[in-house]
């Protein structure tokens, strides 16, 4: 696939969505450093064209999993970024009201499960999605994120495979090798070159594309999505990336070679898709500048509504633990 094939549409709202990502994840970073963040952040920075290009092959009827990493894929899936930004400041009109934070933001209207805190803790949950869906919403896909670190849990990882392999699940297993899990290299924790090699093991189908491109990676979730809206059974997508950041918003990732931080950062994916965009697609200039002055805004906005919401008060606590009556 290239350029070409794929409908001016689409490639404006891949745009649109990667350079959200981006500006959400910058404007969080700044405004942690103001100290109205609570907590931690794990930002996705720099793996913008992960979410964006699988996520353009999705409808709002799909459903998806995240991680502790997870602002990109909850964009991605047409989460507001209003509320999310609300959450992150612990706010009460954030998605979770303001007791769940950066790692539990979920949207339930736009299919997007939840992100998790538990490393792989999305993958069975993706699992148990998929069952749903073949039982009783055919046609439906999951897709399930996780990271390279994800890959090396036995029981959120290798077990779940395997019943969606033997249930032939429509999940789209999507992970997001970006080199380290926290602080350690994959090449010290991982027996296998390319962690899609994994699926073979229980006869799922897999691909790997080059996760710094919105193009090759929304080629490759394109023909796994069809694979399992087909009923096919699982698909297995490794998409090869890199984060701008460390682990966390208190690591300054030190411990990785500065040789390869340059090389990975020269290949940074919204400018690379930009510069296709107005080269090769020949998108006018002033059109791109009008997404990006409009996402400006939105974040803008975003914190606004974050600042101006009220914080939780101690009767809050225990409000919104239980379901009663099938209705939350």
């Amino acid at each position: 696939m290239n350029l070409e094939s794929i409908d001016m549409e689409t490639h404006l709202h891949m745009y649109e969505t990667a350079y959200k990502i981006r500006q959400f994840e910058s404007k969080a970073f700044e405004v942690f450093a103001l100290n109205k963040i609570p907590g931690t952040m794990h930002l996705y920075l720099g793996e913008e064209a992960v979410a964006t290009g699988v996520c353009a092959n999705l409808t709002d009827k799909d459903f998806l999993t995240s991680t502790h990493r997870g602002h990109g894929h909850a964009i991605a899936k047409g989460a507001d970024v209003k509320k999310m930004m609300a959450e992150l400041f612990a706010r009460t009109t954030g998605y979770c009201k303001g007791k769940g934070g950066s790692m539990h933001i979920a949207d339930f209207s736009v299919g997007m499960l939840g992100a998790n805190g538990v490393v792989g803790g999305g993958i069975p949950i993706a699992v148990g999605a998929g069952l749903t869906c073949k039982l009783k919403y055919p046609g439906r896909v999951v897709v399930c994120f996780f990271g390279d670190g994800a890959s090396n849990q036995g029981a959120n990882f290798h077990g779940p495979l395997n019943l969606a392999s033997v249930w032939k699940l429509p999940v789209i297993f999507v992970c997001e090798n970006n080199l380290y899990a926290m602080g350690t290299s994959v090449r010290y924790s991982t027996s296998v070159p390319d962690i899609a090699i994994r699926a073979k093991g229980y006869g799922i189908p897999s691909k790997i594309v080059d996760g710094m491109d919105v193009v090759s990676v929304y080629e490759g979730a394109k023909k796994a999505v069809e694979y399992c809206r087909a009923g096919k059974g699982p698909y297995f997508l490794e998409a090869k990336t890199y984060r701008t950041k460390g682990h966390s918003k208190s690591d300054p990732a030190a411990y990785r070679p500065e040789a390869e931080v340059k090389e990975w950062l020269a290949r940074d994916a919204i400018k690379m898709y930009r510069e296709k965009l107005l080269k090769e697609v020949h998108l006018p200039l002033d059109q791109i500048e009008s997404i990006e002055a409009r996402v400006n805004q939105d974040l803008e906005d975003a914190v606004k509504f974050a600042d101006a919401g009220p914080m939780p008060t101690i009767e809050d606590a225990l409000k919104d633990l239980y379901v009663e009556g099938g209705k939350q």
